[in-house]
């Protein structure tokens, strides 16, 4: 893990950036990757996903084992933010999916502001 900068981790998956010397690593992509899956994903992405994620929580069955168990059913459909994937999950990975998007998305944007904090 030494040629990445780890953005956000949590149980279910990390995100991360290639540092810099990588191929690609100049591009301001993030590596996003939970259980078997990784995505190489835009910022503008990242956020789309995160509306995605907000949709299929206004949209998910009322289960009452869900948001804590991962014994749930998968019965929820996530749009990714890539046009051709979507994935079936259930609340609970739903759940951490969210955090680990929504932990991200705050990294990058505090991230931002000490940079610009630090250039004034």
């Amino acid at each position: 893990m030494e040629d990445v900068d780890i953005i956000y981790h949590n149980n279910t998956g990390i995100s991360f950036k290639w540092k810099s010397g990588i191929a690609n690593a100049g591009e301001k992509r993030i590596q996003l990757v939970f259980k078997d899956m990784g995505f190489y994903l835009s910022p503008e992405e990242v956020n789309v996903f995160s509306k995605n994620i907000r949709v299929a929580k206004n949209n998910k069955t009322n289960c009452k084992q869900c948001p804590h168990s991962e014994l749930c059913e998968r019965k929820i459909l996530l749009k990714s933010p890539l046009k051709k994937m979507d994935f079936v999950v259930n609340a609970f990975e739903l759940n951490e999916i969210c955090d680990l998007v929504e932990g991200t998305i705050f990294k990058m944007k505090l991230h931002n502001y000490v940079e610009l904090v630090s250039r004034n």
